[in-house]
């Protein structure tokens, strides 16, 4: 029995499938590097008993992103707030683990953005995103641990990361937030070392 293949058929799959993956692979060269997103510094200090920490945090947001705030999608972030104990013969031990939750949203109406602390409820309007997004930026005082929690003489390490969180987005969106990277809108960890 013979077989048969149109290659004139195989042909014209292999430059639609060529033309797809260039379409898709495109906006990872055009924009990989517009977006910037990164904890710059960490402040971690001991008052009356207890461990503040202060971070600044950078967001420079896609166009894409800055699209779907004009258009009253809201955006959130969660800002990652670890102390681990790092142990010589152990694997390290986790003492603090929790988040800090934002959502900055454009409202047309007012012509402001919102940023909301979602883990304090504190709210506030601004007229610009920058503003917006400086506002979000700057996490101030919050008291991590007491001073008993850590052990003199050992080795403890803090961490602070934001991540975006593309599961708030409307479902029509979330599948391109995956493989666009106008979508990657997350830190690295930013770790300190601390000791007591």
């Amino acid at each position: 029995m013979r077989v048969f293949v149109n290659t004139n058929r195989l042909l014209s799959i292999g430059i639609w499938i060529a033309v797809l993956a260039g379409l898709l692979a495109r906006p990872a060269f055009l924009h990989a590097d517009e977006s910037k997103i990164e904890v710059r510094s960490i402040d971690f200090a001991l008052r009356d008993g207890q461990y503040y920490l202060s971070a600044d945090i950078h967001y420079q947001l896609t166009q894409t992103a800055r699209e779907a705030l004009q258009k009253g999608i809201p955006l959130y972030w969660d800002v990652l707030i670890k102390v681990v104990h790092e142990r010589a013969w152990l694997w390290n031990k986790t003492l603090v683990d929790f988040k800090i939750r934002y959502r900055i949203q454009y409202h047309a109406l007012l012509n402001n953005y919102r940023v909301t602390n979602i883990t304090s409820s504190d709210s506030t309007s601004y007229a610009s995103l920058s503003e917006a997004l400086a506002g979000m930026s700057a996490i101030r005082n919050i008291a991590v641990l007491n001073e008993d929690d850590l052990v003199e003489d050992e080795s403890y390490q803090v961490g602070v990361k934001t991540r975006f969180d593309r599961e708030a987005l409307p479902l029509p969106l979330r599948p391109a937030t995956y493989i666009n990277p106008q979508w990657y809108l997350s830190s690295d960890w930013l770790q300190w070392p601390v000791q007591k």
